[in-house]
């Protein structure tokens, strides 16, 4: 946007420059012009009546001398034809095409004294004319050469002059310009740089109040703005944290009075009633469990992104691990839930010292816990693989099953909250799980992928910028 207000002044600043340099420049030729055209018909209307004599006395000497001497001191030639001669002065000949037109011109009485305006870069030189003698009769002609070197060389320097001022007019237009449209813009970038800030991290420092007064008013509203969203942010954030937190013990004190009360019941019927009771309750605190973890997730995710928008460098605080142990003891601890949904869960790979990632392990831990969690409990009886990829700078922690998987559309839905697919209804679950995992990747700089796996079921990856060690030293950079 600087770049583009700054064109438009630059532009607008070099027209009016062009525009008053060339108004100068005509005003100054016209000058020049007026002040040579007066000074050489005033000697052409004395050359004209010392003709008027020579035409009446018959005697052109003092006219040939009178000729002479101006010739001599200007460089100028004369010529004047009368009815009985023609003389002449300096280097003009009445052969001329210029001069024998002014002398037929002159010959019908018809005066011709005006100069065209003078040029610095032109050549030659112009004539002018008039008719000796009265309005009646005309008793010869006078043509005077006129000279525009000097006159020329004048404009030209007041050329020179004008484009030196025309240039540091210019550079100082151009300066108070960029001035200007920084003083105007700052506070506009400022205010973009703000709303990314607060799209990223929900929260935004308040902005200097600068600029024009119309822009500090929008400061100061924006400030106002961010600072109200920030707290409506946090305080939901929090809510939801505080309500799924104190639901759970008079949820806990309501599933005891449950076992209680069924210790109690002793007809079938009533039995069943109690257990159904009991499942409800159990489904109720695994979606309060579920909610308190994706709170704890999104904070998580909020906290990362804050801090790679203000610093990034605080990402090396983050331990830098090896994906592999925390990826087979998270296999392990499925095996007995796998066996018991008819499943095989396969450590595909072998640990690789240079896969390393800046990740919380207990974070990453939860993360492969839940993939490994859904994948038993979504494709029961089928095959699921565990691996830990190298590739193109990233780490890859792949969860892949040969279940049913989920439609290509159904794969971008599959992190939205709450949602579950159409196929999995009769599963308990709260479908919060791929949610939480993506938070959670997200709040360690990483992010969640979904594929299909061939020739079906579904393919789960976290992907993690790679974290190369430097050979022998054991630093990373």
């Amino acid at each position: 946007m600087k770049a583009r207000v700054l064109g438009v002044l630059s532009v607008l600043s070099l027209l009016l420059v062009l525009v008053i340099s060339n108004v100068i420049l005509t005003s100054s030729s016209r000058e020049l012009t007026q002040e040579l055209q007066i000074n050489r018909v005033a000697s052409l209307n004395r050359i004209a009546l010392v003709a008027y004599d020579a035409a009446v006395d018959g005697d052109s000497t003092v006219l040939q001398r009178e000729m002479d001497t101006y010739s001599g001191l200007y460089g100028e030639g004369i010529v004047v034809r009368l009815q009985r001669e023609t003389l002449r002065s300096g280097a003009l000949d009445e052969n001329r095409p210029d001069v024998a037109d002014a002398l037929a011109r002159a010959s019908l009485n018809l005066s011709d004294t005006t100069l065209d305006p003078v040029t610095p870069f032109g050549s030659g030189t112009e004539v002018i004319s008039r008719s000796i003698g009265s309005a009646n009769q005309v008793l010869g002609e006078v043509v005077l050469e006129v000279n525009l070197d000097v006159a020329r060389q004048k404009l030209l320097c007041r050329w020179l002059v004008v484009g030196l001022a025309a240039a540091a007019f210019a550079a100082l237009l151009l300066l108070g310009a960029a001035r200007v449209t920084g003083w105007v813009l700052r506070p506009v970038l400022r205010l973009n740089e703000a709303v990314t800030e607060l799209k990223e991290t929900g929260r935004t420092g308040r902005l200097p109040e600068d600029g024009p007064p119309e822009l500090r008013e929008l400061s100061r509203s924006f400030s106002t703005m961010a600072d109200a969203v920030s707290e409506s942010i946090e305080s939901q954030r929090q809510l939801i944290a505080d309500a799924s937190h104190q639901l759970r013990n008079p949820i806990g004190a309501l599933r005891l009075r449950i076992d209680l009360l069924l210790l109690e019941l002793d007809r079938e019927r009533e039995l069943e009633a109690g257990a159904g009771v009991l499942a409800e309750l159990e489904r109720v605190e695994e979606i309060l469990d579920g909610v308190l973890r994706l709170a704890v997730a999104e904070h998580r995710a909020f906290e990362g992104s804050t801090r790679a928008a203000l610093s990034p460098a605080d990402g090396s605080k983050v331990p830098a691990i090896n994906p592999f142990p925390v990826l087979q003891e998270e296999v392990e601890r499925a095996q007995p839930a796998a066996q018991r949904a008819g499943s095989a869960v396969i450590l595909a790979t072998d640990e690789n010292p240079e896969a390393e990632i800046a990740c919380n392990p207990t974070e990453l831990a939860q993360m492969i816990g839940e993939l490994l969690t859904n994948a038993i409990k979504y494709a029961a009886g089928a095959t699921i693989t565990a691996a830990v990829r190298t590739e193109a700078g990233h780490t890859v922690i792949e969860i892949a099953d040969h279940g049913p998987g989920l439609a290509a559309d159904q794969l971008a839905a599959a992190t939205t909250r709450f949602w579950r697919a159409p196929g999995h209804s009769g599963i308990r679950g709260s479908g919060m799980g791929m949610t939480i995992v993506d938070k959670l990747a997200e709040a360690n700089g990483g992010r969640l992928v979904l594929g299909e796996q061939f020739p079906h079921g579904l393919r789960v990856r976290l992907e993690f910028d790679r974290i190369h060690v430097s050979p022998g030293s054991g630093t990373r950079p």
